[in-house]
């Protein structure tokens, strides 16, 4: 499998397909390259590289657990682009790698050559925080995957009716895995609750309005699931304000994460590559 090891000596998975200009994927908070497995089929005429964080899929666990921070994993990006002697790519960030996204924006301007932002912006509701945390880093109380992927059917009904249980079955295997014994494993390190927690009693939290401003010279997409529990209409809306020329799509029928195959959310991807022609 492809891999590279990064500064700080993590060795760090990645796929690389198709050719074209290159377009980089960073995947949700726990979740890894399989995140863009619906949208790949649609961006042949591109090189399509999807990277696992530190501590996701098949990427190496790190010794220090803090390590997973949205700096480090966005300088984790830019080492895999120099490994593949690339000046620039179009990112496309599903929440935590928008967030990502948007610091490279103030970090590495020069590298981003456009930007979609996949159900993210400069401000994160409260309930869509809490939900991430009633399950980050715990193994979820199932007896294997299909029993998984039902439950996921069940408590996405209101965010995403109308999903056939195959595709639920499909999203538990990106991000489980059926334990030899009985029940599921995390496809990542469970330490992230850690981090995370550690994170938020260490100082103020970063203003995500001033990452966004980085953006406002980088083509940029934005996509909302209509039913979104972490992106509230608001903070979208508000962003439009501050980026008149932002490319936008509201997702009918999705909750957090939209899975980047719907027409909206393709149109709206392909209207910002053909910008970064």
């Amino acid at each position: 499998m492809p891999g590279f090891t990064t500064s700080d000596s993590v060795r760090l998975h990645y796929e690389d397909d198709g050719t074209g200009p290159p377009v980089l994927c960073l995947a949700g908070l726990t979740r890894n390259s399989t995140d863009f497995t619906y949208l790949a089929q649609h961006l042949t005429d591109h090189r399509l590289i999807r990277l696992d964080y530190r501590g996701r899929g098949h990427s190496e666990y790190p010794d220090d657990f803090m390590s997973y921070n949205i700096l480090r994993e966005g300088r984790d990006a830019i080492e895999l682009l120099d490994h593949l002697d690339l000046a620039q790519a179009t990112l496309i960030g599903t929440s935590r790698g928008g967030l990502i996204a948007m610091a490279l924006s103030v970090t590495d301007p020069a590298r981003l050559n456009g930007v979609v932002l996949n159900d993210i912006g400069p401000e994160v509701a409260p309930a869509g925080i809490a939900r991430i945390m009633d399950y980050v880093g715990k193994e979820p109380p199932f007896a294997n995957l299909d029993a998984a992927a039902t439950a996921l059917q069940s408590g996405h009904q209101a965010g995403f009716p109308g999903v056939p249980l195959s595709r639920w079955r499909e999203q538990a295997e990106f991000l489980w895995y059926d334990k030899p014994g009985g029940g599921i494993g995390l496809r990542y390190d469970a330490r992230l609750r850690d981090a995370l927690i550690g994170q938020a009693g260490v100082g103020e939290a970063p203003d995500l309005w001033q990452l966004f401003d980085g953006l406002k010279n980088i083509p940029l997409a934005t996509i909302r699931g209509a039913n979104s529990d972490l992106f509230a209409i608001e903070t979208f809306e508000k962003m439009q304000d501050r980026y008149p020329g932002m490319i936008t799509a509201t997702i009918p029928n999705r909750g957090h994460v939209p899975f980047l195959d719907e027409p909206q959310a393709l149109a709206a991807i392909h209207s910002l590559l053909e910008q970064t022609k």
